[in-house]
């Protein structure tokens, strides 16, 4: 792990151009080094009062790199709970780096990848819950995603932890307690409240759980792909979604030959829409890689739009559910394309798929897509609050719920000599849910975190 004494920085904002750029200073000697690099009027920064803005000048050498604003910020008050130091300069590739390179000129080490909010949890200011939101906030495609990291920042996802954590840990000081009775003697209501304990954290987990797969998706998006045979209207379909000419539309087959994927946002959700290569069998390897490249993105998607050209559905090799084994109903929604070209579709016979008649070329029926979308992803119009958004955090449910189901269950057998064991299965409960909120924690886990961030972070 860094030596968290150390004097750290980077710049903080995003390389290009730009009105400004921030390069940022945290540690014992960052007012120290602010003294040295900045030139301003009198009292210089380490007799300023916190927080404070300086108007100045930085320099390197005695001579003048840029004209800038200092911000103070002295511990305990500032995002690291240390000294930090940020240096408003001009934007763009150069001025930035300059200021960087003086900074480091005085015994500063370059930060690491989000050594800052690193610091902000091993100093205490957030736990590892919010540390985690503080990348989903970066990292949000969506008000709703940018909303959801934001109250787990504030920590509503921490208090839910807490409250489960609280519940078992007084759950196995008592059950500890019990340890003590001589077999038998234990209060006629000891165990009934114990076990009441245990539940009510078990119900909280499963609260925590059962919104995990809406508050994925609108953290990481929903992968939609556009499948079926080719010249059914895939590319235009794609096009139509995008509202703007993304792909080549053309009546010769085969067009498509690999994954297109852009990204769009429909009612708050972020959509990673997929143009898949056309099915079918084909002598050529290049189409057959295209076909089986489309099948594995079909496997994978959360949504499969398969679209069907409704004037060769009798011709077709599928025309109703028993020839189309290959695709999901439960995710599965069948686009009837170019209906206008008059034939008589029996949707009937579709009977375990959603289903929509369409005329993409014109837009017909795309925005009716959209909403049978957001149906079959199950998303509420109103989500509710404190969504699991992590797959880490959905992995220490799973494995707790289980550990903390069997000592409940072996409570309920009223049988003493289970205390013992149920108390084992409790504190590994106890570990795991320690380690979601960072009471305990390893090099390993804290890296798996931080690396994501960027370095100014």
């Amino acid at each position: 792990m860094s030596d968290i004494s150390d004097t750290i920085t980077a710049v903080s904002t995003a390389p290009g151009e730009g009105g400004i750029a921030v390069v940022r200073i945290s540690g014992p000697e960052s007012i120290a080094v602010a003294d040295k690099i900045f030139k301003c009027s009198r009292p210089p920064p380490s007799e300023r009062q916190s927080p404070a803005v300086i108007y100045g000048h930085v320099v390197s050498e005695e001579k003048v790199i840029d004209e800038a604003l200092l911000l103070i910020m002295r511990a305990p008050h500032s995002y690291t709970r240390e000294d930090v130091i940020e240096i408003q300069c001009h934007g763009g590739a150069i001025s930035a780096k300059r200021i960087l390179r003086a900074v480091l000129q005085e015994k500063v080490r370059l930060a690491e990848p989000g050594e800052f909010t690193k610091r902000a949890f091993l100093n205490g200011r957030i736990d590892l819950l919010q540390a985690e939101a503080v990348m989903d906030l970066i990292s949000a495609q969506t008000d709703r995603s940018a909303a959801l990291a934001m109250e787990q920042l504030e920590g509503s996802l921490s208090h839910s932890f807490g409250e489960i954590y609280d519940n078992i840990l007084i759950a196995c000081a008592d059950l500890e307690t019990a340890l003590d009775f001589v077999e038998g003697e234990l209060p006629d209501l000891f165990m009934p409240a114990v076990i009441q304990r245990l539940t009510d954290a078990l119900n909280k987990m499963d609260l925590l759980l059962s919104t995990w797969d809406e508050g994925h998706i609108i953290r990481e998006g929903a992968l939609v792909v556009i499948s079926g045979k080719p010249n059914a209207g895939k590319s235009t379909l794609l096009n139509a979604l995008l509202g703007k000419d993304r792909v080549i539309v053309s009546p010769i087959p085969g067009t498509t030959r690999d994954v297109i994927e852009e990204k769009l946002v429909i009612d708050g959700i972020p959509i990673r829409l997929a143009d898949t290569a056309g099915l079918r069998s084909s002598e050529c390897s290049l189409e057959q890689e295209g076909v089986r490249r489309a099948r594995n993105q079909i496997e994978k998607a959360d949504i499969n739009l398969h679209v069907i050209d409704s004037s060769k559905i009798a011709d077709d090799d599928y025309n109703n559910d028993e020839n189309m084994p290959f695709l999901d109903p439960a995710k599965t929604i069948i686009v009837f394309n170019k209906i206008d070209l008059g034939f008589n579709i029996n949707v009937s016979a579709f009977k375990n798929y959603e289903a929509i008649r369409t005329q993409v070329s014109v837009g017909k029926g795309v925005a009716n897509i959209k909403e049978l979308i957001v149906k079959k992803l199950g998303i509420q119009k109103y989500n509710v609050h404190q969504f699991v958004i992590s797959e880490r955090h959905k992995q220490i449910l799973v494995a707790s719920r289980s550990d903390l189901t069997n000592a409940i269950d072996m409570l309920k057998s009223c049988d003493e000599s289970y205390i013992v064991l149920s108390i084992s299965k409790i504190k590994n409960v106890l570990d795991n849910i320690a380690r979601a909120i960072g009471k305990k924690y390893h090099q390993e886990l804290l890296n798996l975190i931080f690396n994501r961030f960027c370095i100014g972070k």
